[in-house]
């Protein structure tokens, strides 16, 4: 009878966490099912950032280079969605967009988070050209021009001191959804750092360089704030598939995973941005690294089974 053709770990999302993950199972001789479809993420970033020595990589490169790499091990790559994920005994009945059903020992979730980009003119426009979430990744080709950090709770304040490090003029726009504690202003005047309570009725684009660029940012009373960079961490959400899977999430929102990268549901691991704060390409790359050799063991420990006592 023909060994039925069973996949030890189905890879859901090719950026860097699941490629990473790919790459060590791969390497580790596991049968691997690596899918990858939907926009990337970072779709709108031009550039990767302190990578080691793949810094100003762009991200379509870095994947190219990523999946040529998969090539000499049993990483199979398809451009397809994972549909379903269900729990059939000891295995997973993974689902493919178009019919297709691969069963697998484990899953990996890999799929980032879906940034919600706020409710005011020009942010979908702005975003991800003047309109930024990380000053590692995007602050150093900017540094010293006239900045804004959107605030919409205290714990941004910290994060606006943070920014200094790049540039001497910083606004903080709390859009009116907090009252900024004395001690904290007082903390922030001190470096030099301004606060604009006024809520934002838009942002005023203009057409710079490199196309189209922000030129300030509008208070509710026309007031025109002047500014080149607004740093923003706006609303995210899981994809539909880790909705549909029910997996538990941190009060943040992040899929909560042991320090394995398992998740609440046994057998099935999550890494990167879906999972985490520290949201960078480097950091998924990491988590998928150790989330794979925690696999590995463990399915080398299920293959061998439990310590006999005698």
């Amino acid at each position: 009878m023909e060994r039925k053709d069973v996949k030890d770990v189905v890879v859901v999302g090719g950026g860097p966490g699941g490629l990473s993950a790919a790459l060590m199972l791969g390497r580790a001789c596991r049968k691997v099912l690596l899918c990858d479809a939907g926009p990337r993420r970072n779709a709108a970033a031009t550039e990767v950032h302190y990578f080691l020595t793949r810094d100003g990589i762009p991200p379509q490169q870095f994947r190219d280079i990523a999946r040529e790499q998969l090539r000499p091990y049993d990483v199979e790559v398809r451009d397809v969605r994972v549909q379903n994920v269900e729990r059939m005994g000891a295995t997973f009945r993974v689902t493919l967009e178009g019919g297709d059903v691969v069963e697998a020992r484990r899953v990996l979730l890999s799929t980032g988070m879906v940034d919600v980009p706020r409710d005011l003119p020009g942010y979908r426009e702005l975003w991800g050209k003047a309109i930024f979430q990380c000053p590692y990744c995007h602050g150093w080709e900017v540094k010293q021009r006239p900045w804004g950090v959107l605030a919409t709770s205290e714990m941004y304040l910290d994060f606006s001191l943070v920014l200094r490090s790049w540039t001497d003029d910083v606004v903080v726009f709390t859009h009116g959804s907090f009252e900024v504690p004395a001690e904290r202003r007082a903390q922030l005047e001190r470096v030099g750092v301004r606060i604009e309570e006024r809520r934002i009725r838009g942002l005023v684009t203009a057409e710079g360089a490199h196309g189209l660029a922000l030129a300030a940012v509008e208070l509710e009373d026309g007031t025109r704030v002047p500014r080149q960079i607004l740093f923003d961490h706006p609303p995210q959400r899981q994809v539909p598939l880790v909705q549909q899977l029910g997996l538990e999430l941190t009060e943040e929102g992040f899929v909560k995973v042991q320090a394995t990268g398992e998740t609440s549901v046994p057998g099935i691991f999550a890494v990167g941005d879906m999972s985490q704060r520290m949201q960078a390409a480097i950091a998924a790359a990491s988590a998928g690294a150790v989330a794979a050799g925690m696999l590995n063991h463990g399915l080398s420990q299920e293959l061998a089974g439990p310590v006999s006592a005698g």
